[in-house]
């Protein structure tokens, strides 16, 4: 059987050419205000760590600015309430590395930050990420290297915004038919979808 897998990185280059100019001057190592303005504008984001077990992309929301800009080299996050896996804070602990995806609704670029992260406990963060009178548990403190923009053709190319697109949740397996089937029907699925809305409103923080 011929073997078509790509080995190299000079045969990788050949198939796509030289990086475009622009493509290459658009990489900054710091937080321009005109990126800045998308990170303040954005309420979701992808952060991807990668650690002893493997890579993991968790998403991140909240209202616009949740990711707070302290400067132009560092951003805070707070880690909001969630399913204690803790995948990504435990990546981080073995490798600090990360990668933040920001996108806003309607807008067709996102916005790509690479750098390294540490998880904090200091009282003064955690005090003023406070919501609700509900703590985060830990803060990430972000330390930015890179910083550049992506065009919006992966987001035309899946009409991602476009209302008439959207999938009915009914289209799809429910989360409790999705937990049944994996777990060999040891979730009751019908009580799991009944209770799982208020749950989700009762521990948004």
């Amino acid at each position: 059987m011929t073997d078509h897998t790509v080995r190299d990185l000079e045969a990788l280059e050949a198939l796509y050419g030289e990086v475009n100019e622009v493509s290459a001057l658009k990489e900054i190592s710091y937080l321009h205000p005109v990126y800045a303005a998308f990170v303040a504008a954005a309420p979701f984001a992808v952060l991807a760590t990668t650690g002893p077990h493997g890579l993991d992309a968790s998403p991140r929301g909240d209202a616009p600015g949740f990711v707070e800009i302290v400067d132009e080299k560092t951003l805070l996050m707070a880690d909001r309430r969630g399913n204690n896996r803790i995948d990504s804070l435990r990546n981080i602990i073995a490798d600090p590395h990360v990668a933040l995806l920001f996108m806003i609704p309607g807008i067709g670029e996102t916005l790509r930050v690479n750098g390294t992260a540490e998880i904090s406990v200091d009282p003064e963060l955690i005090a003023r990420f406070t919501i609700d009178g509900k703590p985060p548990r830990t803060m990430l403190v972000i330390h930015v290297e890179s910083v550049f923009f992506q065009c919006s053709r992966a987001l035309i190319r899946a009409e991602l915004w476009n209302p008439d697109k959207q999938t009915p949740r009914s289209a799809l397996p429910s989360t409790g038919q999705m937990l049944a089937a994996v777990t060999h029907d040891r979730i009751n699925p019908e009580t799991y979808d009944r209770e799982l809305p208020p749950r989700l409103k009762a521990t948004l923080y």
